[in-house]
């Protein structure tokens, strides 16, 4: 629900903020300041959940967003460029802290053994409301305009708050101090490699990172980078498509992603092996979703397309389920701050790669441009290939805590710590 509102929401509050600012200047001010506020967010993230429960936060972030929606669903007549300001610097960092915070609680949730099961209906779930959100965005505004958007969004935010307060889902692990992991096996997984953690310097040198999971977040924000340029390209090339009403080639590309990614949660839902979580999977799945969505922008007839737009959500959905399980089979204890630095590092190479590829779609064909980036990606993906083979590890851990030590010979042992189509 609250995937819904945020993807309804992310049309709604564009077309808003340039009625407000009445420039276009004006609404890439606002893009801008909604996604420093989650960059900014997804660095404070680990300290902030080594304080307070994730349900806490994801509770506070839902109530804080409610307000801020509803406030604009009241002064949507007249709103202030300072008000809306505020109301996207709540929606930025709102999103980054709670998709931070629910993430890094999966695995206590489910249990380890599930956690990627949980993913994958995450995933599908999300994919499904991108599209109904999007779908929904322009029947919802041209029938109670704005401050009705705004009130479906603030009632989405709700319904996740109400649903988070009524089941109390367990997201914490209460053994020790600070959410650690009981036992002995908690003193393996906040060993050596986490200890330069305690002087609370962020980066993922400070925290222990080995090099295969640092170069899956640096191909994580690659991927991001990337999918900006699809993102931006893709209005331009549905208006461009003079046989198709641009809603509705919008619409079908991305319902054609959201069949891709529910297939690929039904897929891995059944992979039970552990070589299906690593680093190598990852790469080679990166890999197949940008020559997938490079593909779909060569000017393909209608029923290659929908295969295409099928073939890129299947890898996407892929790479995002197993990317979080990867992440998640770190020890508790570091699991918040290593989600807060992948969300950081996603934000700030989409805030870049869509900058960069507006400006460069001003002079260049998309494809060209669509190529480029996605050409980035692949490149980055192949270093990481290369990095597994020389490592010689693929998979993670089986748990967040039994196997580390014996993974740290393959440089698999874990550390410390969207957009559509991201």
């Amino acid at each position: 629900m609250s995937s819904y509102g945020n993807y309804l929401n992310l049309i709604a509050l564009s077309l808003f903020s340039y009625e407000v600012a009445g420039t276009a200047f004006g609404v890439g001010a606002v893009m801008a300041l909604r996604l420093f506020s989650g960059f900014l967010a997804g660095l404070v993230a680990g300290g902030l959940l080594a304080r307070a429960t994730r349900r806490t936060v994801m509770v506070c972030t839902d109530v804080a967003q409610v307000t801020a929606m509803a406030v604009l669903a009241m002064t949507a007549s007249h709103t202030p460029p300072w008000l809306l300001g505020c109301a996207v610097v709540v929606m930025g960092a709102g999103n980054t802290l709670f998709n931070v915070s629910l993430r890094s609680a999966v695995p206590v949730m489910v249990g380890q053994e599930a956690r990627a099961r949980a993913n994958g209906l995450l995933v599908a779930a999300r994919s499904w409301a991108t599209v109904l959100g999007f779908a929904s965005a322009a029947p919802v505004i041209g029938f109670g305009g704005y401050a009705t958007a705004f009130a479906v969004n603030a009632a989405s935010f709700a319904v996740s708050a109400a649903a988070l307060l009524v089941l109390r889902p367990r997201t914490d692990d209460r053994g020790a101090a600070g959410g650690e992991v009981p036992g002995p096996s908690a003193e393996q997984g906040a060993g050596a490699s986490s200890r330069p953690a305690a002087g609370g310097r962020p980066g993922l040198a400070a925290l222990g990172v080995p090099a295969l999971l640092a170069g899956m977040i640096a191909l994580r924000a690659l991927d991001a980078l990337a999918s900006s340029s699809h993102n931006v390209a893709l209005p331009v090339v549905a208006d461009s498509n003079g046989s198709t009403d641009p809603a509705v080639f919008m619409t079908q590309f991305w319902a054609a992603w959201a069949v891709g990614t529910f297939l690929a949660q039904q897929v891995l839902r059944r992979r039970t092996d552990s070589s299906a979580w690593g680093a190598r999977a990852f790469a080679v799945g990166t890999c197949a979703m940008s020559i997938s969505f490079v593909l779909a922008f060569t000017g393909l007839p209608a029923v290659a397309l929908v295969l295409a737009s099928v073939s890129a959500g299947f890898a996407d959905g892929c790479t995002e389920i197993v990317y979080t399980s990867r992440l998640q089979a770190t020890p508790d204890r570091q699991r918040s701050r290593l989600f807060g630095l992948s969300a950081t590092a996603e934000t700030s190479g989409f805030t870049v790669g869509t900058v960069s590829a507006a400006a460069a779609l001003e002079a260049l064909p998309a494809l060209v441009v669509v190529g480029a980036f996605h050409g980035v990606a692949v490149c980055g993906a192949l270093v990481l290939l290369a990095l597994t083979t020389v490592s010689g590890g693929t998979a993670p851990p089986r748990s967040s805590t039994s196997a580390d030590e014996g993974e740290e010979s393959h440089g698999t042992r874990p550390g410390a710590g969207t957009v559509p189509g991201a």
